[in-house]
Formats: C-alpha cells, sequence, structure tokens
C-alpha cells in the first residue's frame, strides 16, 4: 500500500483539461521546451574539470545529450527505465493491467520511479568512473585550488573537497536528468509525439547542420592544417575555388551518401503490409490492420549500436585500469589495437570513403575494407538477433497480436475466429517481416557509417522514422485546424 501511495504521488505535469489541444497550442508547447532543451545544453556543469565522455560523440547525439552540460545525461535514463519496465511487463515479471485507467497510473508510477532511480545511477557513475571529473583538486604542499589532480593528495581536507564536488556534480546530473523526465512529460501531454522522440530528432538535426553548413574552420585531414570550413557544403566550394578537386569529391560524397540513405529510409518507412479485418458481430465494417517493413521500428539497430558504444566505454575504462582486453584506444578516442578496433567504422566520422580519397587504395591497404565488411555483419547480424528478441517479449509477436484481435472483436474475413488460426496466420507475415525489417536497419545504419554520412547512420534512421510518424500524427488530427499554408504543405 504505501508503494501504491508513492507511485501514486510521484511529481506530474499536469495534463489539459479540454479533450483534445489545437495545432496552434501543442506547437506552442513544443517550440517552447525545444528551445529550452538547447538552452539547458550550453550550461555547463559547474566544478567540472576533465570531461572523457567529450570522445563519444555519436554516442550522444543519439541519448540527445550533450556531454558536459547539465543535460548529460540525455534521454538515456528514461530509454533505459522504458526498455527494462517493458520487457518485465511482456515477460510476466511484472503485470499491468493496461486497459484500466489504475493499471495505466500504475504502469506509468512504476516507469517514472525506474527513471528516477536511473537518473541517479547513471548519474553517480559517470562521475565516480570517471567520465565527469572535478575540475578543482586541493593541493596539500601549497594549500591551494588547482585544475589538476595532484597525485598523492590524501588530506582529509583534500579528500573531503573531492567528495563534495563530486556530490555537486551528481546533483547538477540528477537535477538535469530531472528536468529532461519533465519536459518528456510536457510534450506528451501539450505537444506532438513524445519528448524522447523529440530531443532525438534535435539531436541529430543539429549534428547534420553543423556538419553540413559550419563555415567554422576545420583540419584538413590530409595536411592537419586549418584550411577549409569543417561543414561540408561551404568545404565543397572552397575546395573548388582553391583548386583542390581532392577535397571537393570528398565532401561532395558525404553530402550525396547522407542524401541517398535519407531517402532510403524515408521509402522504407512507407513499407507495409496491410491485413483486412472484420468486426465480427457487425457485418460489413472493417479496418485494415497495418504491419510495417520495419515491423520492430528502429529499436534493434539502436540496441546493437549502444553495445558497440559501450564497449568502446569498457575498452577505455580497462585501458586506465592497465588491462587493455579489448583493445587500446588512441588519446582522441579511435580504437587502435584488439578486438574494438575491428568492429568500428575506419576513417572515423569520414567513413572509408573519405578515407580513400585522401589517401587512395594503395595507402590504406586492405584491413580498412576487412575492417569495414566484419563492421558491417555485426551491424546486420545484431540488428536481426535484436531485431527478433524485441518481437518476442515486446508482445509484438504473432501470439500476442492475435490475443489483441480476438479480445478486441476483429477476425480474418473468410477464416473462424479462432485465436490458433489467426497466430499461424500472422506467423507468416510477422516472422519476415521481422527479420528482413532487420535486417535492411541494419544494412542501411552500417552502410551510412563506412560511407561516411553527415551523422551517424542509426541517428540519421532514428530521425527519419521520428518525423515519419510525427507527420502521419499531424496530418490525422490537425489537418483542419492548421494554418491553411501549412496544411498546404503537409497534403
Amino acid at each position: 500500500m504505501a508503494l501504491k501511495d508513492i507511485l501514486l504521488n510521484l511529481p506530474e505535469v499536469a495534463g489539459p483539461t479540454q479533450k483534445k489541444l489545437g495545432f496552434q497550442e501543442k506547437l506552442k508547447w513544443t517550440l517552447l521546451i525545444l528551445v529550452l532543451f538547447f538552452v539547458m545544453g550550453i550550461i555547463p556543469l559547474f566544478g567540472l574539470g576533465d570531461n572523457a565522455l567529450a570522445q563519444f560523440e555519436y554516442l550522444s547525439i543519439i541519448l540527445g545529450a550533450e556531454f558536459g552540460s547539465i543535460i548529460s545525461l540525455g534521454i538515456g535514463p528514461l530509454v533505459t527505465a522504458s526498455i527494462v519496465i517493458q520487457l518485465l511487463n511482456g515477460a510476466g515479471i511484472l503485470s499491468f493491467d493496461l486497459k484500466t485507467p489504475d493499471g495505466k497510473r500504475m504502469f506509468q508510477g512504476v516507469q517514472k520511479l525506474a527513471s528516477i532511480f536511473f537518473i541517479l545511477f547513471e548519474a553517480t557513475i559517470y562521475v565516480v568512473m570517471g567520465g565527469l571529473s572535478p575540475g578543482a583538486y586541493y593541493n596539500a604542499a601549497t594549500h591551494q585550488f588547482t585544475a589538476q589532480a595532484i597525485a598523492g593528495t590524501t588530506t582529509a581536507l583534500g579528500t573531503g573537497i573531492v567528495l563534495s564536488l563530486k556530490l555537486l556534480l551528481i546533483f547538477q546530473l540528477f537535477l538535469g536528468g530531472l528536468m529532461v523526465m519533465l519536459m518528456d512529460e510536457i510534450i506528451s501531454k501539450w505537444g506532438f509525439g513524445s519528448g524522447i522522440s523529440l530531443f532525438i530528432v534535435a539531436g541529430v538535426s543539429k549534428s547534420l547542420f553543423v556538419r553540413a553548413f559550419s563555415w567554422m574552420s576545420g583540419p584538413n585531414s590530409v595536411s592537419g592544417e586549418f584550411t577549409y570550413a569543417s561543414g561540408k557544403i561551404p568545404q565543397f566550394f572552397q575546395a573548388l575555388y582553391n583548386g583542390d578537386p581532392q577535397t571537393a569529391m570528398g565532401a561532395a560524397a558525404l553530402v550525396i551518401t547522407t542524401i541517398i540513405i535519407f531517402a532510403m529510409a524515408v521509402y522504407m518507412q512507407g513499407m507495409k503490409i496491410e491485413i483486412p479485418l472484420s468486426f465480427g458481430r457487425i457485418r460489413g465494417h472493417g479496418i485494415r490492420w497495418p504491419l510495417s517493413f520495419t515491423y520492430a521500428s528502429n529499436i534493434p539497430v539502436i540496441l546493437i549500436s549502444a553495445l558497440l558504444a559501450n564497449l568502446q566505454l569498457w575498452a577505455r575504462l580497462l585501458q586506465n585500469w592497465g588491462h587493455p582486453l579489448l583493445g587500446t584506444l588512441t588519446a582522441s578516442g579511435s580504437p587502435a589495437t584488439g578486438i574494438i578496433s575491428w568492429i568500428t567504422v575506419p576513417g572515423g566520422a569520414n567513413g572509408l570513403v573519405g578515407l580513400i580519397l585522401n589517401q587512395g587504395t594503395i595507402l590504406i591497404g586492405w584491413r580498412p575494407f576487412i575492417q569495414s565488411l566484419i563492421f558491417m555483419c555485426v551491424i546486420i547480424f545484431g540488428s536481426i538477433l535484436f531485431s527478433y528478441f524485441w518481437v518476442q517479449t515486446a508482445g509484438m509477436d504473432a501470439k500476442s497480436q492475435a490475443k489483441n484481435m480476438v479480445s478486441s472483436g476483429l477476425q480474418i474475413p473468410g477464416f473462424r475466429k479462432d485465436e490458433r488460426i489467426l497466430e499461424r496466420l500472422l506467423e507468416r507475415y510477422i516472422t519476415p517481416l521481422t527479420i528482413m525489417g532487420g535486417a535492411a536497419v541494419g544494412i542501411l545504419a552500417s552502410v551510412a557509417d563506412v560511407l561516411g554520412a553527415l551523422t551517424q547512420g542509426t541517428s540519421l534512421l532514428l530521425s527519419v522514422m521520428i518525423v515519419y510518424k510525427m507527420y502521419e500524427e499531424i496530418a490525422k488530427e490537425h489537418m483542419m485546424d492548421m494554418h491553411p499554408a501549412l496544411r498546404k504543405m503537409m497534403e
């Protein structure tokens, strides 16, 4: 009873009193939260010194985080809590009756409590494991605070100050995590879609825009001199003006690759199979049950990408501890030797294409090609495996879907209303879609990474799917109450 009282009295955002919010009202709250999210991303953590997580930029894009800021945790704790609770519910370990209001409130309460736990847990891990370290240490010799860690600082005062700064960092991370959780709830009740989806798209769009249009100078991949803009589009025109076709071809290849991958992801998102269903008690009325080609969505490629990212993180920790069991990384965070070097993309952000254009196939040898092939195989087979696992544990398998159809009074025309018959019929579609969809998203994500798209392949697919679903939701619910110019653009 005490646990139920806690779950039902957790802090929450009050929902709207009206039954349906208008387009302008949702747009206002969505833009407001989006601006607040970007502002929080530029607020640095007070007392932060060493930011070892800065090298994992690709991970920050997926997590909607900005390492070193107050939202360094991003949506990581919220996604982790959601996945854990849904898996436990799908496996029957936790049981919630989501058809009743009390059951839904209990489910949401448990998920929010789990989110708070993971916010505190991840904040502690980031600080204790050295990912985000305090920037001021007490020097026992000079009795002064310095910005560098002084070996041998064992005084009680110095130890106490270091501990206090770590607790301060944890508190700031915890506060930022709670803010992200509440902003996600505001978007879910007052805006379009969910805050988690919005923050992911915001992070991907920011990365894509910067890498495409930034005029700030960046190092040339060959000479290392800061001669060209870091944005690929201005870099292309600068290279043409300077008579440097090699750099111009490299910049153009990355932009074209991104456009092609984006178009293929949009096309794949629109592919679906519609199963005709009828209401058993009402003749002449029926619906079509859509099964998307990417049946498990982008969850499989997110999971395999997160697994590879965690392997890199653990490789760095093991290397720091003097036991590089997974391999070694350079000072910039690029894998150098060992297992970890074979399951990452060669050439860094520019991919294999950029590596070939800058150095040529003779200079780079065969290793980058073999490394790219191994990386693609890991992503593709990992996506298939996680796709099947997710469908079976998240209640999306044929048996669960057949049960939902029967409980809703639906049946396939021409077949007897029997759950077992529905299950066998759905199995013909769901299993192939699970495997082919998982392989397809794995292929697109890995190809985008290997060819060097302007942003990570996983994050690009993720943003396309999120924006596509948001477009379908807006077109379905607000086509009549939006501005005529926007309505014409949406049609």
